[in-house]
């Protein structure tokens, strides 16, 4: 990703981010926007150049228009290094193509080359979309978690 499309993929994962948290009852609405920046100024301190972290426009071909984006980070797990997704978005527009897929088939060979054995993720429950493609492309549930809301009297 160039420094120049980091403004706008930043408000994007921002609002997209935001509105998962909402759909999987997590955060409160009037909240979400404020929780979603924070959280992504810590993890991208320093945009495009923050270390270990790797950021990707979606294209619709090689020199073609500019599709959705991805985002990846080497991390530590177990005495190793994996690449762990923290979001994939494909523009609505653009959707039900193949280019969330075919993003996700270009990730495994840049992360061998980059010395990392896995690709970890979180998917909400609510977004059964990406739960289906994630599954159809060979990963496997690792765990859930799960809630429940309770009424302001505590019954």
């Amino acid at each position: 990703m160039r420094a120049e499309s980091f403004a706008g993929f930043f408000e994007q994962a921002v609002a997209g981010y935001a509105a998962d948290n909402v759909a999987s009852g997590r955060w409160l609405a009037h909240e979400a926007v404020q929780l979603a920046r924070a959280e992504t100024e810590r993890l991208l301190p320093h945009g495009v150049a923050t270390p270990d972290h790797h950021l990707y426009d979606i294209k619709a071909c090689a020199d073609g228009d500019t599709v959705g984006h991805l985002w990846f980070a080497a991390l530590p797990r177990g005495g190793r290094r994996i690449a762990y997704l923290f979001q994939i978005e494909v523009y609505p527009s653009f959707r039900r193509r193949g280019h969330a897929r075919a993003a996700l088939n270009a990730l495994e060979p840049l992360a061998g080359t980059l010395g990392l054995f896995e690709i970890a993720l979180n998917v909400f429950g609510s977004n059964a979309e990406a739960q289906w493609l994630y599954r159809t492309a060979g990963y496997d549930v690792t765990s859930i978690s799960m809630h429940k809301h309770l009424s302001p009297d505590g019954a």
